[in-house]
């Protein structure tokens, strides 16, 4: 992980969202661009208010070039709907912005990013918290607590309480919505995570 460079030669550090989401198929800071079809950017309002910060794009995302389009992409639209949460008003993206997989066969199977990858591809998350200037920042999972908060954070024991940022931002986690898809209780995970997304809204109010 210590070849990385990672991203900030390529980061634009001036201008808005547009010019920000052009630069970041150029970038080369890891080696996860190297095997993903694409890479995912953010998207959303350029100024929402709240945004929503999960792990990588997975397999549909990375074929299809946007962010949460695949299974928990449709179960975090059916929450946050749940939740009185319009989708199109917040500005999600992703810790990192490429797949990260292993083959098996002609599968290609998540792999979780490694504190490298999570590193190298901190300064367009950065980037994206200065441009957007969300209120609100709500954190998927562990890889996007461990980007966000650092290391020391469990999701498990903080999910749905109120955070707050070094600079100030307010800020709130709950699980990845992937983990919902998987659950083997999947109703009262559901509700939980509806839960959190309700208590991130009321933090706005």
């Amino acid at each position: 992980m210590s070849n990385f460079t990672g991203a900030s030669q390529w980061v634009p550090h001036d201008g808005g969202l547009k010019k920000l989401l052009a630069a970041l198929p150029e970038c080369r800071g890891c080696d996860l661009y190297e095997d993903a079809d694409r890479v995912v950017p953010g998207e959303g309002p350029a100024r929402a208010r709240m945004m929503l910060i999960g792990e990588q794009p997975g397999d549909v995302e990375d074929k299809e070039g946007h962010v949460f389009v695949g299974p928990a992409g449709r179960l975090l639209d059916k929450a946050l709907a749940e939740a009185g949460i319009e989708r199109s008003d917040v500005f999600l993206t992703n810790a990192v912005k490429h797949f990260r997989f292993e083959r098996q066969g002609k599968r290609r199977i998540h792999k979780t990013p490694a504190a490298g990858h999570i590193a190298a591809c901190h300064p367009w998350l950065d980037r994206e918290l200065e441009v957007v200037k969300p209120a609100l920042v709500v954190v998927l999972g562990a890889v996007a607590a461990r980007a966000v908060f650092g290391t020391g954070f469990k999701v498990t024991e903080q999910r749905g309480l109120p955070q707050e940022l070094p600079d100030g931002r307010a800020a709130i986690a709950t699980v990845h919505p992937s983990a919902v898809v998987r659950s083997r209780e999947y109703r009262r995970d559901f509700t939980l995570f509806v839960d959190d997304l309700r208590a991130a809204l009321a933090l706005l109010k």
